[in-house]
């Protein structure tokens, strides 16, 4: 599955999630969206399994946003973590 993270400082965050943000966005395969935000940072989450990360400037483009103000990160690693109980073993 295809991860990007945008960062883009608060002030100039004004993420458009409208009708054509969301085509745009699904046409590179974007499935999922999430925002995160503290008062200097906003981060954009895109996932889906057809999406290509290094396709991150059509995705700026597509929420409407600026190169120059806008980080990316791609991911260096992704898991799943399980709540499995114990059943013997050694770990305490």
């Amino acid at each position: 599955m295809g991860h990007l993270v945008l960062l883009v400082p608060t002030e100039s965050a004004d993420v458009p999630i409208g009708s054509s943000a969301i085509e745009a966005l699904a046409r590179l395969g974007v499935t999922t969206v999430s925002l995160a935000a503290d008062q200097h940072t906003t981060a954009i989450i895109l996932e889906g399994w057809a999406f290509d990360p290094a396709r991150s400037g059509a995705a700026i483009e597509a929420l409407g946003g600026s190169h120059e103000a806008t980080r990316t990160l791609q991911p260096i690693a992704h898991m799943a973590v399980s709540a499995a109980p114990r059943q013997g073993g050694i770990l305490p």
